[in-house]
C-alpha cells in the first residue's frame, strides 16, 4: 500500500510465520482491520461522551460524574452497560423491518468511513485515492436511516423528526462538499494521505486552514449540521418533538443511535484535523526539529518518537475540536427551522461556490502558493 501501512498483508505474513497455510491465515486476518476500526472508533466515543459530561458540568459550575471509576471515567462504559441490558421494545403498529434497519443504516456508514481516516503518517486502514468522496457518499447514506426511522414508528414527533433529519442533511451535504473539492483541489487529489501530505513541510504555516479559512468554516458548520450538534439539532430537539426519530426506540436499538452520534462527531473532527489542520504534521518541521535536538532525522529512535508524536497530533487537533462542539451546546442556542434552512441554502451554498471559484482562480495565478 503507498504511504500507508499495509496492516492487512502485515497481519497475514505474521500469521503464516507462525505455520499456518496461506488460506487460513487470509480467513484469520481478513475480519481484523475492521475489528480494530470498531475498536478505536468505540474508545473515541467513550472518551467523547466522559468530555461531554465533564466539560458541560464545568460550563455549569457543577462537578459532574466522579464515583464511577477515577474522575468518572467509567460512566459512559456504565452508560453503554445499561443500554445494552435494557430491553427492546418495538410498538405496535410500527413497521417492524424499517424500524429495525433504520439504526443500522445510520450506524454502519460512519463507522465505514473511519477506513480513510489517516492517524499517523503511516497509520491507516486503507490509502484510498478518492477517500474524500467515499466519505461524502457514506455520510448520505445515513439520513435514509433517519427517514426510515421515524416513518416506521408511527409517531408524529417521530415522522417530524425524521423529516427533519432529511431536510437538514441535505441542505448542508452540498456547502460540505464544495470546501472539501476545494481542499481536494488544491491538494491536486482526493486521497486523505495526499492532502495531509500537502500542507507538509512548512510546518503550522502549511495548513490548509491559512489558504483556506472560508472553506474551513463552511466545513466545520455543515459537519456540526450533519452531527446534529447544537445549535442544529433540530431533528431531535426535545423541547418540539419529545425525541425526535428515537421516540419511540429502547435498548440497543437506542444505543445505535446514541453511539453513531457520537462516532460521528469523532470522525467529523477527525477530518477537521486531516483536511485543514495538518492531521499528524507537527506545527514544526521535522528537519528543522531534529537539528534544534541535535540528531539527525533518519535516526530510528527519532522516527518512533515522530509516529508516536504523529498519532498524539492528530487526536489532540480532532479532540480539540470535540471540545469546540461541546462548549457550542452549552453556550449558543437551538436555531429555528427556517433559519437552519436558509443558512444552508441562502447562505452556505452560495459562499462555498464563490469559495471554490476563488480557489480555481488563485490556483491558477499563484500555483505555488495553493497546489498548482
Amino acid at each position: 500500500m503507498e504511504n500507508g501501512i499495509d496492516l492487512q498483508g502485515q497481519l497475514r505474513a505474521a500469521l503464516e510465520a507462525l505455520g499456518l497455510t496461506p488460506g487460513l491465515a487470509k480467513l484469520i486476518w481478513l475480519p481484523l482491520p475492521m475489528l480494530l476500526m470498531l475498536v478505536v472508533a468505540t474508545v473515541g466515543v467513550l472518551i467523547s461522551v466522559w468530555l461531554e459530561r465533564k466539560i458541560s458540568a464545568a460550563v455549569q459550575q457543577r462537578i459532574g460524574p466522579e464515583y464511577i471509576g477515577p474522575l468518572g471515567i467509567l460512566a459512559p462504559l456504565a452508560d453503554g452497560l445499561k443500554l445494552v441490558f435494557k430491553e427492546d421494545v418495538i410498538p405496535t403498529q410500527t413497521d417492524g423491518l424499517l424500524f429495525t434497519l433504520g439504526p443500522i443504516l445510520v450506524v454502519v456508514p460512519v463507522f465505514l468511513s473511519y477506513v480513510i481516516v489517516p492517524f499517523g503518517q503511516n497509520l491507516l486502514l486503507s490509502n484510498i485515492g478518492m477517500g474524500v468522496f467515499l466519505w461524502i457518499a457514506l455520510s448520505s447514506i445515513a439520513p435514509i436511516g433517519l427517514l426510515m426511522s421515524g416513518y416506521s414508528s408511527n409517531n408524529k414527533y417521530s415522522l417530524l423528526g425524521g423529516l427533519r433529519a432529511a431536510a437538514q442533511s441535505i441542505s448542508y451535504e452540498i456547502p460540505l462538499a464544495l470546501a472539501v473539492l476545494a481542499v481536494a483541489m488544491m491538494s491536486n487529489g482526493l486521497g486523505t494521505v495526499e492532502i495531509v501530505e500537502q500542507q507538509s513541510g512548512y510546518g503550522i504555516l502549511g495548513w490548509n486552514v491559512w489558504r483556506q479559512p472560508i472553506g474551513f468554516l463552511i466545513f466545520w458548520i455543515a459537519a456540526l449540521a450533519e452531527c446534529e450538534r447544537l445549535p442544529f439539532d433540530l431533528p431531535e430537539a426535545e423541547e418540539e418533538l419529545v425525541a425526535g426519530y428515537q421516540t419511540e426506540y429502547s435498548g440497543m436499538k437506542f444505543a445505535l443511535f446514541y453511539l453513531g452520534s457520537y462516532v460521528n462527531l469523532v470522525l467529523s473532527a477527525l477530518l477537521v484535523a486531516v483536511l485543514y489542520f495538518g492531521g499528524w504534521d507537527f506545527p514544526i518541521p521535522l528537519d528543522q526539529l531534529a537539528s534544534w535536538l541535535g540528531i539527525s532525522d533518519t535516526n530510528p529512535f527519532f522516527q518512533i518518537g515522530m509516529a508516536v508524536l504523529g498519532i498524539t497530533m492528530t487526536l489532540l487537533k480532532a479532540y480539540f475540536f470535540i471540545f469546540l462542539a461541546i462548549l457550542l451546546r452549552w453556550t449558543v442556542p437551538r436555531v429555528r427551522i427556517d433559519q437552519l434552512l436558509d443558512l444552508g441554502w441562502k447562505f452556505l451554498l452560495p459562499v462555498g461556490l464563490v469559495n471554490l471559484l476563488l480557489t480555481a482562480g488563485l490556483k491558477l495565478t499563484f500555483p505555488f502558493a495553493f497546489g498548482g
